[in-house]
């Protein structure tokens, strides 16, 4: 079934072909964050052939979305529908549509954007529940796909419903970006054969969203396309930000007030933290919206090296909200060539490093696989320490552990550079204190592995030796499945 135009989405494309062989009903959840490419992966697997689809609308009522059911249904089956006054009338119809077709062949139908058809009553949900455990879930050729960028929704109201859709669904594939393997594979089926070096400062800004990656021109260079995207007053993305929350989550000014907040440090905050900054209240709400942030893939909950969960960090780890909070906020149209003319400004330097960072912790199993430890059980996490000089205590913070079933603690530095990694006295010094400070205030009692991950080494001198495994930005672009 698949094309040749998917990029990637193997184990994905796998799943669906396990459902089209299934001898029994299929209820399909498709979800993930908005231009994640979802409905490219559905439409290509199937060859845009549905025995019946519907898109839902934004913002737009119960009337306008039965109207658009109604449109559909006409050109399928060539017939004129009085008004349908409500969702139970829709589905009925469905329904009569569907027996008409034959049974010897899977009939798929694709409910694509889902949760814009619901409304705050439920009725949607609540007819689609019926329509599903009444008759659809009896016709062993049917293959039903709910898709959604309403992450939060999609996983309250299909994924984990607790009510009449409760373990009903035969197969959930929550859609990621790409990792940096798929992003230069996409690239080169646009005839973009950058630098991997390149390749890795776009993820920084764009991440490996399938979208924001079509729009680039293979006719300009890196700095030329974000100048052309971001900068200029006509760029396609310069008003994505806005767009891109108020359509995934319901009351989003909380939500940006915590993503601002998350912005202000890349290390992370605690939930503390958040409420100092936002000055939201520490209730059940926050409590959502930090749940919503995290499902959606724009937030990541880090733990912290031998600490509770109420200890954790939340990171704002989607490329696009961070670039846009860096760059963009309050500072759109200043230059059209801004990106171009910053390339050794200090500050963006210092913004890549960190980057990088964010990039290494989204390519865990890649860095693993270098390692040789790819089935080891490891849990990553962060971990610093506040200098204290009436009790002789260093300050240190380390970028990335890999805690290790097999007793090992790995204590990863992470450098972006654009040549091999220099190591000289006083940054060996500081590298022999950091472990030394971990092991104290730890008490640790592991083998400690020091691990260094650049984009292009360590060179060798006399201090390299302190480094005992090194994984290199090429390393990142493993195809690890």
């Amino acid at each position: 079934m698949k094309k040749q135009r998917i990029i990637g989405r193997i184990k994905e494309c796998e799943r669906l072909d396990e459902c089209m062989c299934a001898e029994k009903a299929q209820l399909i959840i498709v979800y993930g964050r908005r231009r994640v490419g979802k409905t490219f992966l559905i439409n290509e697997y199937f060859h845009k052939k549905f025995a019946f689809k519907l898109t839902g609308m934004y913002g737009k009522g119960r009337e306008v979305q039965l109207e658009n059911f109604v449109s559909e249904l006409k050109r399928k089956t060539r017939k004129k529908y009085v008004h349908l006054k409500n969702w139970r009338m829709a589905f009925e119809e469905l329904r009569a549509y569907l027996e008409t077709l034959p049974e010897n062949e899977k009939q798929v139908v694709f409910f694509d954007e889902m949760p814009w058809l619901d409304n705050q009553k439920g009725e949607f949900l609540t007819v689609f529940e019926w329509f599903w455990n009444d008759w659809a879930s009896t016709k062993d050729n049917l293959v039903f796909i709910a898709c959604g960028s309403a992450t939060s929704w999609m996983d309250e109201k299909i994924a984990n419903n607790k009510g009449g859709l409760f373990n009903r669904q035969t197969c959930k594939l929550f859609l990621k970006p790409f990792k940096l393997s798929e992003t230069e594979a996409f690239l080169r089926n646009k005839n973009i054969r950058w630098s991997r070096f390149d390749i890795v400062r776009c993820y920084m800004i764009m991440g490996g969203i399938p979208y924001y990656l079509d729009l680039i021109s293979n006719k300009l260079s890196l700095s030329q396309n974000i100048d052309r995207l971001f900068f200029s007053e006509d760029g396609e993305l310069w008003d994505e930000f806005e767009h891109l929350y108020k359509t995934l989550f319901s009351n989003s000014d909380n939500y940006v007030k915590v993503v601002e907040a998350l912005s202000t440090k890349a290390s992370g905050l605690t939930r503390s933290d958040i409420v100092d900054l936002t000055k939201l209240k520490n209730n059940g709400d926050l409590t959502k919206i930090l749940k919503d942030l995290v499902l959606s893939g724009f937030v990541r909950v880090s733990g912290f090296y031998k600490k509770k969960k109420k200890d954790a960090l939340y990171q704002l780890c989607d490329y696009y909200t961070a670039f846009y909070m860096h760059y963009l906020k309050d500072k759109l149209g200043i230059d059209n060539y801004y990106w171009t003319n910053s390339t050794n400004d200090r500050s963006r330097n210092v913004w890549e490093a960190l980057c990088f960072e964010q990039i290494c912790k989204d390519h865990i199993m890649a860095i693993k696989f270098k390692l040789g430890i790819p089935g080891v059980l490891t849990e990553e996490s962060s971990w610093f320490v506040r200098g204290d000089r009436k009790k002789g205590i260093k300050g240190a913070q380390i970028d990335l552990l890999i805690s290790r079933s097999d007793k090992v603690v790995s204590i990863c530095e992470i450098k972006f550079s654009n040549a091999e990694y220099v190591l000289n006295a006083s940054r060996d010094l500081e590298l022999r204190n950091k472990v030394e400070a971990f092991i104290n205030a730890t008490e640790c009692r592991d083998t400690i592995q020091l691990v260094m991950i650049t984009t292009y080494g360590v060179k060798e001198n006399e201090y390299s030796s302190v480094i005992q495994n090194q994984v290199i930005m090429d390393d990142l672009f493993s195809e690890w499945r």
